[in-house]
């Protein structure tokens, strides 16, 4: 079974720097597309960063510049470097995988920005 657990929240200030992470299991981790989304309170979730398994990098525009993702294929990890982080960043931070056409979700970390 495909299984992503999720890891690397906490509460920050705005300004600093936190680093997420993936672990995956259940899949030959390095051919597939993996994704960060977030979520905040009665919001929708959103994709905050995507990668692909030739290391192409897409983001949403209000974190262009600040968050980073990248992957260790030989780790099975998936890494969301966020820096100056900013309140409105605040949300539980989501890994996702799709294989065959299904949707694979972790169990989320809270990712809090306040003073």
């Amino acid at each position: 079974q495909v299984q992503l657990v999720e890891s690397g929240g906490g509460l920050v200030q705005p300004g600093g720097s936190l680093r997420l992470s993936c672990a995956a299991s259940g899949i030959v981790f390095s051919i597939y597309v993996m994704n960060w989304y977030r979520q905040a309170p009665g919001k929708q979730r959103e994709l905050v960063a995507t990668i692909t398994s030739g290391r192409s990098t897409n983001y949403q525009d209000s974190v262009k510049g600040r968050f980073t993702i990248s992957r260790d294929n030989a780790k099975n990890t998936v890494y969301l470097q966020m820096d100056s982080l900013k309140p409105e960043d605040t949300a539980v931070y989501y890994c996702n995988v799709n294989n065959a056409g299904v949707g694979y979700w972790g169990q989320g970390t809270q990712v809090t920005v306040s003073s």
